[in-house]
């Protein structure tokens, strides 16, 4: 009888680490041919993506790297590679001169958001304000969402307009939403 006590609670431990391990395999998603672990923070994940490293050398020029390593929670816009070439030619090495960091930084805190906002919540927001919604970034600017077919879609403050290519990717101080185009601040 102990035996069959003992077999059965060696089943039931191992069916709870089997579901778990299970959960934290769908919970993590492939970015830049990186895993980002729900359990590391912004920073720690966005340096391993292969496809942020524009927007990861950005958050070192601006001296940012510390702050989106803390507690948070933020959500972050994240371009990708491809979408800082969309720029103007010379914009970027620009930027990353230690002469206009000022400039850079309110690039890049102008694609984070204080709070956790999931892609849901967006569309729930969108669908609750007539189809469109406004939030404040941490530049002090605003961002407006759209939702056009599934598509997520953000307008700055200059009339550009990105896309959320992957959404969700959750981090341990907040969430990251991949872009394909860099969203300009007013000034």
């Amino acid at each position: 009888m102990k035996s069959v006590i003992r077999l059965i609670g060696v089943l039931v431990v191992s069916a709870i680490l089997l579901s778990t391990f299970s959960f934290a395999q769908k919970t993590k998603v492939i970015v830049g041919s990186a895993a980002m672990y729900p359990s590391k923070n912004i920073i720690e994940n966005a340096v391993k993506s292969k496809v942020h490293t524009t927007l990861v050398t950005a958050v070192n020029t601006a001296g940012l790297a510390d702050t989106l390593s803390t507690s948070g929670p933020f959500t972050v816009f994240a371009p990708t590679n491809q979408a800082f070439k969309k720029l103007p030619e010379g914009t970027v090495k620009l930027l990353l001169k230690p002469e206009n960091k000022d400039a850079l930084t309110k690039v890049v805190t102008y694609h984070v958001v204080p709070g956790k906002i999931n892609s849901s919540e967006i569309i729930s927001m969108i669908q609750k304000n007539g189809g469109s919604f406004k939030v404040n970034t941490m530049q002090n600017g605003q961002i407006t969402f759209m939702l056009k077919g599934k598509n997520i879609f953000i307008i700055d403050e200059k009339g550009g307009i990105s896309r959320i290519t992957i959404a969700d990717v959750m981090q341990s101080n907040g969430i990251i939403h991949v872009i394909n185009t860099v969203l300009m601040p007013k000034s």
